[in-house]
C-alpha cells in the first residue's frame, strides 16, 4: 500500500471521527449537558444536536419520574420505643444545568438525604403517631426534602412509608392490648345486650300484668252489675210471685161467696187493691205510674243489646206500673169499701 491510499484512509478515519463527536443525538425522554473545554456551555434537546467536535463532552439526564427506594431505617420514637420504616420517594429532574453543577450524584444525594429525614421524623413522633399517622409522615418528609432538592433541580414528586415496624417486644405487648380490648368491647356489648333484653322483658310483663288487670276488672265489673240486674229481677218476681198467690187465694174465696145467695160482701182493702192490680194486668190497661224504675248500668249499645237490659227496664217498668196503678174492679164484681159495708149491714137489721 502506498502513501497516498494511507493518507487517505486516515483522512477518512479523521472525518469519521470529526463528525461522530460533532452530531450528539439526544432521546426524546431525556437532556444532556453540554461541557467544551471544561467550560458548561448549554443544555442539548431532544434531537440532533451539532457541538465543537473532539473537545466537547455530554452528560445525559433522564427527564422522566424515577423511583428510589429508601432502604430500612431503625429509629427511637419520642417515647423511647424502637421501630424500623423503609420508603419509596418519587424525584424527577426539573433543571439539567442545576442537576449538573450543584450536587455530584443527585440520586444519592436524594437517598441519603431521604433516609436521614425518616428517621428525624420518625423520632419526633410517638409510637402510636407512627403506627397511625402513615399520610403526615409522607406529608412532613416530603416537606423536609422540597428545600435541598430545589437547590439541585430535583423535585420531590412523592414520598410513600411503605411499613413501620416496632420491636417483637413492643408488637407482642400490642398484641395482648389488642385482644383485651375486643375481650372488654365483647363484654360490654354482652351487657348491653342482656340490659336491653331484661328492659324490653320488664316492658312486656308490664304490659301483659296491665292488660290482665284491666280484663279482671271488667269482668268483676260486668259480674256486679249482672248480679245487680239479678237480684232485683229475683226480688221483683218474687214481690210480683207473692201479690198474685194472694190475688188468687182471694180469687178462690170471691168465688166461694159469689156462689152464696147474698148480694152484699165484705172485702179488707188490701184485697181489693191488689185484685184491682190483677186485673188491669189481665185486661192489659195502660197505666201510668209514679214509681221510680230500676235504671240499668251504663253499657254501649252493643253490650246493652247482648245483655237485654233495655228488655228489663221495660219489664220493670211494666210491674211497677201494673202495681201501683191497678183499679179495683174485677170479673164484673164491684168492690165496696169495708166501712160503707158495714153502715149499709147495719141500715138493714132490725
Amino acid at each position: 500500500m502506498n502513501t497516498t491510499g494511507l493518507v487517505g484512509l486516515l483522512v477518512l478515519a479523521i472525518a469519521i471521527v470529526v463528525v461522530n463527536s460533532t452530531v450528539v443525538i439526544v432521546q426524546a425522554y431525556e437532556q444532556q449537558a453540554l461541557v467544551v473545554l471544561g467550560s458548561f456551555r448549554k443544555v442539548l434537546e431532544p434531537g440532533i444536536n451539532v457541538v465543537p467536535p473532539l473537545v466537547s463532552e455530554t452528560y445525559s439526564y433522564d427527564m422522566r419520574t424515577q423511583t428510589m427506594d429508601v432502604p430500612t431505617q431503625e429509629a427511637i420514637t419520642r417515647d423511647n420505643s424502637p421501630v424500623t420504616a423503609d420508603a419509596v420517594v418519587y424525584i424527577k429532574v426539573m433543571d439539567t444545568k442545576k442537576a449538573f453543577l450543584e450536587v455530584e450524584d443527585y440520586e444519592r444525594a436524594v437517598s441519603n438525604l431521604a433516609q436521614t429525614t425518616l428517621r428525624a421524623v420518625l423520632g419526633d413522633m410517638e409510637l402510636d403517631e407512627t403506627l397511625s399517622k402513615r399520610s403526615e409522615i409522607n406529608r412532613r418528609i416530603r416537606r423536609e426534602l422540597d428545600e435541598p432538592t430545589n437547590e439541585w433541580g430535583i423535585r420531590v414528586e412523592s414520598v410513600e412509608v411503605r411499613e413501620v415496624k416496632p420491636s417483637q417486644d413492643v408488637e407482642d405487648a400490642m398484641e395482648q392490648q389488642t385482644a383485651a380490648e375486643r375481650r372488654r368491647r365483647a363484654m360490654i356489648l354482652e351487657a348491653q345486650g342482656e340490659r336491653r333484653s331484661a328492659i324490653e322483658k320488664a316492658q312486656g310483663d308490664k304490659q301483659s300484668d296491665i292488660i290482665r288487670a284491666q280484663g279482671e276488672k271488667q269482668s268483676q265489673i260486668l259480674e256486679a252489675q249482672g248480679d245487680a240486674i239479678s237480684t232485683v229481677l229475683r226480688a221483683k218476681s218474687a214481690e210480683s210471685m207473692g201479690e198474685r198467690a194472694v190475688i188468687e187465694k182471694g180469687m178462690e174465696t170471691l168465688t166461694d161467696i159469689g156462689q152464696g145467695e147474698s148480694t152484699t160482701f165484705v172485702l179488707p182493702q188490701e184485697l181489693t187493691s191488689l185484685v184491682g192490680r190483677y186485673g188491669k194486668h189481665l185486661t192489659g190497661s195502660d197505666v201510668r205510674g209514679d214509681a221510680e224504675v230500676l235504671d240499668s248500668l251504663d253499657f254501649d249499645e252493643e253490650t246493652r243489646e247482648m245483655l237485654g237490659l233495655d228488655d228489663i227496664e221495660e219489664i220493670l217498668g211494666e210491674i211497677d206500673a201494673d202495681l201501683e196503678d191497678a183499679g179495683s174492679t174485677t170479673n164484673g164484681t164491684t168492690v165496696q169499701d169495708p166501712d160503707a159495708v158495714v153502715d149499709e149491714i147495719d141500715q138493714k137489721q132490725p
